[in-house]
């Protein structure tokens, strides 16, 4: 391990400038490519005036080359969530220029390895172990709130990584799925790496046959990824098949389904390493559901919990020697673990009675139908109530399936009722194959009462399902849609060519490639759609032939049906 305010000096050259940092397709960039390529960054941001540069760089190398040419200048990076143009807008007050990768040079091996020839005769640059870093995350709002960090801090939390899981993962390349705008990304895609003179992926694996890909020419790996995606890929093709299998998998970003978590020890043997922490505190815990549900301190780390049951943490990552206090709501076990049961920051008052949202989500969860649960308040035209997101085990999908979401429904509130009054539970109810998380692995409230609203496309989708090759969909068509107007006077009904769209939007959502459709198959209308009609839908997937059968239902009759015959991909 190296300290990361000493990653472009000139100790043990002989021994360091080798290290690996990184897999570019075949090729392998060490460090001495990584401090020629800073060198490079550092001649171009001297000449500039700036102090704080946001940092938009998707490329982890560029990236990584960059960080660290800001902090040889003494400048300090300011890392936005992400480079919309509204949200920078909004951190405009943030940073006085920006870094994009269109603003970096090109990279070339002939060039770098001019400059680490100019590099070497050069006194080493100094970096200030104490150098700052903001970076930004949701606030309790939803807006974006600035933490301020030190290159100390982070180099405290990549020692802790290395003591913690350094010997499990020797020299594997670390493989990624997530970004490296955000803590969890920023440690294990790129610092520890870095420090610990492991080599980072250049590309980003987003499913299982790129990652079969990168392994075979990277040879052992790890895989840094989100209960999102982790969750996905065992339901795609060569989940199971990987070879040679990771040495592990790291999970962050919110708690991995159970259901998951069995699937990945069932096939390699381990649960994913889930990783539980914050922006504010660093990483605090961990634990592998195979072995328990219960979090383990990591290395270094204490916590206690609070008379109100709050999690509070003391931590060498933090910036002070004291007691952190969160929001998580936590009980201790007599092992020195704890479990989380919710925040303590998100209770309403629905009828006069006080109701904690994490605690109904936690009842939920504990119903077999469910996998994983988000609450929300939902704004009537009277008065609040509660919108239940849930994502469904195999179970759970048969039943939605067989019975219908409206007995699914029942069922659901029927549990609930033994733990709290009716008039807290949920009025509103939708069913997803998972819950919409973000690239860094959190479930926004936008994200979640978005579920509840019709989408861009017009329709609401009140459920949904997986049966083998086969989605089934329960849609609310709303009476007020665009596309009943003129379509008929007097008696709108619902164009077959919104029918059809319909069935290639949801369809590509889960298959990309049904984007590209080459022509609809034995198209026919059987009856017709009205406003506020309840319809049930089902894609059927035939990989081999490239096609997807489509079939709308409505009060148990065939109202139209088609085949989407999809290209090939080039």
């Amino acid at each position: 391990m190296i300290a990361l305010h000493d990653l472009l000096s000139a100790v043990d050259e002989a021994t360091l400038l080798d290290a690996p940092v990184c897999r570019d397709g075949s090729e392998l960039l060490d460090r001495a490519a990584f401090r020629a390529r800073v060198a490079v960054l550092i001649a171009r941001v001297q000449t500039q005036g700036a102090q704080r540069y946001a940092l938009c760089i998707d490329d982890p190398f560029d990236f990584a080359c960059a960080l660290f040419a800001l902090f040889a200048c003494g400048k300090e990076p300011v890392l936005p969530a992400n480079a919309t143009p509204g949200y920078l807008a909004d951190l405009a007050d943030a940073y006085d220029a920006m870094l994009t990768d269109a603003d970096l040079p090109p990279f070339t091996r002939h060039a770098s390895a001019n400059t680490a020839e100019a590099h070497a005769s050069r006194s080493p640059y100094v970096i200030d172990p104490q150098a700052p870093l903001t970076l930004y995350t949701s606030g309790s709002s939803g807006s974006p709130k600035p933490i301020r960090k030190t290159l100390a801090q982070f180099n405290a939390e990549v020692h802790t990584l290395e003591k913690q899981w350094g010997a499990l993962i020797g020299d594997a390349t670390m493989l990624a799925s997530v970004p490296h705008h955000h803590i969890y990304g920023l440690l294990f895609r790129v610092l520890w790496p870095l420090a610990a003179g492991r080599a980072f992926d250049r590309a980003i694996s987003i499913e299982p046959l790129h990652l079969q890909s990168r392994i075979e020419q990277c040879g052992a790996t790890v895989v840094v990824s989100t209960p999102a995606q982790l969750s996905r890929w065992p339901a795609l093709p060569g989940f199971a098949s990987l070879t040679p299998a990771p040495r592990a998998f790291f999970s962050s970003g919110g708690p991995l389904a159970l259901e998951a978590a069995q699937r990945y020890a069932a096939a390699y043997g381990a649960a994913p390493l889930e990783i539980y922490g914050s922006t504010e505190t660093g990483g605090i815990a961990w634990r592998r559901q195979d072995q328990t549900d219960a979090w383990q301190p990591v290395t270094g780390v204490e916590i206690r919990r609070d008379d109100d049951g709050a999690l509070s943490v003391r931590s060498p990552h933090l910036d002070h020697p004291g007691w952190h206090r969160t929001d998580d709501q936590i009980a201790c076990d007599a092992h020195g673990r704890f479990r989380l049961q919710g925040r303590l920051d998100r209770v309403l008052k629905l009828d006069g009675k006080r109701v904690s949202l994490p605690e109904l989500e936690a009842r939920l969860a504990l119903h077999p139908y469910v996998a994983q649960a988000a609450l929300v308040p939902l704004e009537g035209a009277s008065r609040e109530r509660v919108g239940a997101l849930v994502a469904l085990t195999e179970a759970g999908s048969e039943a939605l399936r067989d019975e219908g979401r409206v007995l699914l429904a029942r069922t659901l509130r029927r549990h609930l009722a033994a733990y709290f009054d009716v008039v807290v539970l949920p009025r509103h109810w939708r069913f997803r194959l998972g819950l919409p998380f973000d690239a860094r692995g959190k479930l926004p409230v936008s994200a979640v009462a978005a579920a509840f609203a019709a989408r861009a496309e017009g329709f609401e989708v009140l459920a949904e399902a997986r049966s083998g090759d086969t989605l089934h969909y329960e849609l609310r068509v709303p009476p007020t849609l665009m596309h009943f107007a003129g379509h008929f006077p007097g008696l709108p009904i619902l164009p077959g060519v919104v029918q059809v769209d319909w069935a290639v939007r949801l369809a590509a959502d889960h298959l990309p490639a049904v984007r590209a459709v080459a022509w609809i198959d034995r198209l026919k209308f059987m009856a017709p759609v009205s406003p506020g009609a309840a319809l049930k839908l089902t894609l059927a997937h035939d990989a081999a032939r490239r096609r997807v059968q489509f079939a709308y239902r409505l009060d148990g009759r065939e109202c139209a049906s088609g085949v989407i015959v999809y290209r090939e991909p080039v």
